[in-house]
């Protein structure tokens, strides 16, 4: 009630922009004008009179004063109350358009309109979350889920959160796949664009040279899918069970194409196999072959993106390889199975929620990745750059553009209910309340030298698309004058000084600063909702489960041009007007990166016996504290993983940000891509050379400030490498004396 009052009395309802943050609507006193003024002021003029049933909705609580909480008629009026109010904020929100009412019965309540429909602002916004938690506590006091106040309240702020941000952009971007060119709505135009030939066509098995899109997609996100994962895997059985002792380096080296800007890994692909790249010029040389454009199509786009996407199988699969019980390997041991039996049939099925996420999420990536497909994909098309020519290029068939949507769509729900499949309704459980003070034992020497081999060769073409990148950034103009040079840094980030201090004169500074802000901002929020979605999921059993989760998905199943377009149609225009705000691009991060953070939050959390939960709730804690105090400490390589995933995208994403920025918050990618346009390689590479130094120094304090998880003596030194012959623990007094600071 109280966050609810003061939405409703003393912040501006209408209106999103700096003033609530210079707090010029409160300096400058009363009278407020129309744009920054109070729901109850407003109501008290006599200007918005629609206004005024919220207010007395928020009055109506004191009604229970004095009331038990156990008293029926204190959850049935919470119930009513929240409901009419959000759906009363919700309603004469979207009944006012730009000309006025959309009802002639409003028209003729209210009387007409003098002025226009404003976007709302954080007065309707508290106001909206303080009905939403009435309604909530409600039906937590009519025992929902268990009559648990903070679960029932998490479900209904994603629920609603999910459905604002998520399923309302994209059911308005959907709705006019049946659209035709006149502006009418046509099944029959519908079902033609859907199962065109070009969409569907199947010439490249009969000799042609060209299948349809959609089956260029599908092939390319299975194979991209399958060898991210078997990547991913790799490097995090190298990091946890090799004994490898540059495990931090490379961590590092790993996740160094995640934190790169679009275009980058292509253009460095590019300058080392291209017709005239570095690499392709040598190997011609050497053995007399003629150069090609192979690079060019299937080839170069499965090196990019697995190049790209095998850091997300990582900081997926990390967690989970370290959360295998080493206690259950060393029992396959004592039963006289070998290391390698040991791995097949006890530490590998123990992976399967990190494999089957890993691979989801590739399988994604590579279908909603529309930068590297429009570098390197020749005439292999995809789905996503022929919805974003749709979108942007001159035919204008925003149609056509929602139809490959849905393909698309299709597509990945198809992975993601597979995938499920594939998991069944198997216990994964390896971390339970009970002691544990094993070790995991290491892989077999055959399995060690063959991740070596493969992790050794990805690490070195690694280096040496980065090394391209690096040096490509001090070359005046690659492949005519390879001179080295400052300019292109100089011209970036040039900084100089006058009368007031400090001058950011290089051209790169403001897109820089806005893309620090927004990402540091976006990058915890995204964290928060994604761990906080996960917890329901496996935590919490509830009706419309799989709806809530199917939700929860969806933004990460559209790609990221979809995502951008359906933001500028549905917030465009009043009520909730956020195009041209710093607000509307953290929300798009927000809700385009969380899925990773449920997933890695759904696989790690697989691993936690619930009677830890139901330890601590039995010994009197509730759910929030047992979700912060018990939980969450549990999930650190998970909230790590959230924050550095979500934190890169913000810092590197292209597909949903060239239709959202504005004059005054531009990022980084779209100052990138202006100067790829105007062919300033040098300068976009430079660009992304320090974006790249940023992120990694962001990661390693984000590594700090989570810290890592403590599982019995996991990571700890190895008792063999510290020389111990035996796991055995002595009882303490048959423990050797250690004397000195060792």
């Amino acid at each position: 009630m109280a966050v609810g009052w003061l939405g409703f009395a003393v912040l501006p309802w209408y209106g999103l922009d700096s003033n609530f943050f210079t707090l010029s609507w409160l300096l400058d006193g009363y009278p407020f004008n129309g744009d920054v003024a109070p729901a109850l002021f407003l109501v008290l003029q006599g200007e918005k009179p629609w206004l005024a049933p919220m207010g007395m909705l928020l009055a109506a609580p004191f009604l229970l004063w004095g009331r038990e909480k156990s008293d029926p008629l204190f959850a049935a009026l919470l119930i009513a109350i929240g409901a009419a109010g959000f759906s009363w904020l919700l309603f004469q929100g979207f009944a006012i358009g730009l000309q006025g009412f959309q009802f002639d019965w409003l028209t003729a309540l209210f009387g007409e309109l003098d002025d226009r429909q404003f976007g709302m602002g954080y007065g309707a916004l508290l106001t909206a979350g303080a009905f939403l938690f009435l309604f909530t506590l409600g039906l937590a006091g009519r025992g929902a889920v268990g009559g648990d106040v903070f679960v029932v309240g998490s479900i209904g702020f994603v629920v609603a959160v999910v459905s604002l941000f998520i399923f309302m952009p994209i059911f308005q971007m959907l709705l006019s796949a049946l659209i035709t060119e006149e502006g009418s709505y046509s099944l029959a135009t519908f079902f033609a664009k859907l199962f065109s030939h070009r969409l569907w066509g199947l010439g490249c098995l009969a000799g042609g040279s060209r299948c349809g899109v959609a089956w260029n997609s599908l092939f390319l996100a299975v194979l991209v899918g399958i060898l991210t994962t078997l990547l991913g895997l790799i490097f995090a059985l190298v990091v946890t069970r090799t004994g490898f002792r540059y495990g931090r380096l490379l961590r590092a080296l790993t996740v160094l194409p995640i934190i790169t800007p679009p275009f980058v890994i292509g253009l460095a692909i590019i300058l080392l196999f291209g017709l005239s790249g570095a690499m392709t010029q040598t190997f011609a040389e050497l053995f007399g072959v003629q150069p090609t454009r192979w690079v060019y199509g299937l080839p170069g786009l499965l090196i990019a993106q697995v190049l790209a996407f095998t850091p997300i199988a990582f900081l997926v699969l990390i967690g989970v390889v370290e959360g295998v019980s080493p206690s259950m390997e060393e029992a396959a041991q004592t039963l006289r199975a070998n290391r390698w039996q040991t791995f097949r049939t006890v530490s590998l099925p123990l992976m399967r929620p990190g494999l089957a996420n890993a691979f989801l999420l590739g399988f994604i990536e590579s279908m909603a990745d529309f930068g590297n497909p429009l570098v390197l994909g020749g005439n292999f098309d995809v789905l996503s750059t022929e919805i974003f020519f749709a979108i942007v290029g001159a035919q204008y068939d925003q149609a056509q553009a929602a139809i490959l949507a849905l393909v698309l769509l299709f597509f990945t729900l198809s992975a993601f209910y597979a995938q499920r499949f594939w998991l069944g309704r198997k216990s994964y459980t390896t971390v339970s309340g009970k002691g544990d003070a094993g070790v995991h034992p290491h892989l077999p020497n055959g399995l060690k030298y063959s991740v070596y081999a493969v992790a050794g060769a990805w690490a070195a073409f690694t280096i040496l698309v980065y090394a391209t990148i690096f040096y490509g950034s001090f070359v005046k103009l690659w492949g005519v004058d390879h001179s080295l040079t400052f300019t292109h840094y100089v011209k970036s980030f040039a900084i100089g000084w006058n009368e007031f201090g400090i001058h950011w004169i290089g051209s790169a500074w403001s897109s820089f600063w806005t893309t620090i802000t927004i990402s540091l901002i976006s990058a915890p929020l995204t964290a928060m909702i994604g761990l906080l979605t996960a917890y329901l999921l496996v935590r919490q059993d509830f009706a419309g489960k799989e709806g809530f989760e199917f939700g929860t998905m969806l933004s990460f199943a559209i790609p990221g041009t979809v995502i951008g377009v359906s933001y500028v149609i549905a917030f465009n225009v009043p009520p909730i007007e956020l195009t041209g705000t710093g607000l509307i691009l953290i929300l798009s991060f927000i809700f385009r990166n969380m899925p990773v953070g449920v997933r890695a939050g759904v696989a790690s959390m697989s691993q936690i016996d619930r009677s830890l939960d139901e330890s601590s709730l039995t010994l009197g804690a509730n759910s929030w504290q047992t979700f912060r105090n018990v939980v969450l400490p549990l999930l650190r390589p998970a909230i790590l993983a959230a924050l550095v995933y979500s934190f890169v995208r913000a810092m590197t994403a292209i597909s949903a940000v060239i239709f959202l920025v504005s004059a005054r918050y531009d990022m980084s990618t779209s100052y990138i891509v202006g100067r790829v346009e105007n062919n300033e390689y040098g300068v976009a590479i430079a660009y992304s050379s320090v974006l790249i130094a940023v992120m990694l120094v962001v990661i390693g304090l984000m590594q700090l400030a989570v810290g890592s998880r403590k599982l019995g003596r996991r990571g700890r030194e190895d008792p063999q490498s510290a020389g111990w012959r035996s796991n055995v623990s002595l009882p303490a007094r048959q423990q050797p004396a250690f004397t000195g600071g060792g």
